[in-house]
């Protein structure tokens, strides 16, 4: 049994994780710990993350991440490593957020030129996009939804998506992100791929990627889109 852990600001989409480990079929168990909430960046302080990292430790897990895109990308480029150091030393296991996942899930699937579909207000879209750019990413398109609270589009269904990822979908887009974790989308991916013709990739689908990937574990699974479906490329 393989443990991954998660961090979690809220409750907006924590059945997606129940619904990705049904759909991962094997014998990986996903742990969530839900976070104090704070204003703005409070969210993501090493305090809050020490604490919810500690329960995840001693529920056995083998890696924590940070499932919160905002809450680490917020933080810059170079804030975002020092908080992700902070939490790898508190809790004492591999640790990375879901705005490293992304970039390191756009690395794994070989592609350069993404765009951006968030329900975020378009400047807290843009930091994303700058986020993105630091890790050498080009980011062809970048669609500010502007919605409201996490507890609204939590509510969002299969039409609220694609409406969403057509309206950020770029022809020159290798891939489309769309970073919010408080989306349901675990059930709703091949659906996406199949409409863009390309891959797409979700906030809580490349939290659950990189945690197996701190953990060196490879599983197929289809229905989670085409990042579940590669052998992973070799890094130089």
């Amino acid at each position: 049994m393989t443990a991954l852990g998660f961090l979690s600001p809220g409750h907006s989409a924590e059945d997606d994780y129940q619904r990705i480990e049904q759909l991962l079929g094997s014998d990986i168990r996903l742990d969530l710990v839900h976070t104090d909430v704070g204003e703005e960046l409070e969210t993501g302080s090493a305090d809050r993350l020490a604490a919810g990292a500690e329960e995840l430790r001693l529920s056995g897990a083998e890696a924590v991440v940070w499932a919160s895109t905002s809450g680490s990308f917020g933080y810059g480029w170079e804030g975002a490593h020092e908080q992700m150091r902070a939490l790898a030393r508190a809790s004492g296991m591999p640790a990375s957020s879901t705005s490293f996942a992304f970039v390191h899930a756009v690395r794994e699937l070989g592609v350069r030129k993404v765009a951006i579909g968030a329900t975020y207000p378009a400047e807290v879209a843009e930091l994303f996009a700058e986020f993105l750019r630091s890790a050498g990413i080009e980011v062809t398109a970048v669609h500010g939804a502007g919605t409201g609270a996490a507890a609204e589009v939590g509510e969002w269904g299969e039409e609220e998506l694609v409406s969403l990822a057509q309206e950020a979908d770029e022809a020159d887009a290798e891939a489309l992100l769309l970073p919010g974790t408080a989306l349901h989308t675990a059930s709703h991916i091949e659906t996406l791929e199949k409409i863009l013709t390309k891959p797409v990739l979700t906030a809580n689908q490349v939290s659950v990627w990189e945690a197996l990937r701190l953990t060196a574990r490879k599983v197929n699974a289809p229905s989670l889109g085409t990042l579940f479906t590669r052998e992973p490329l070799v890094q130089a």
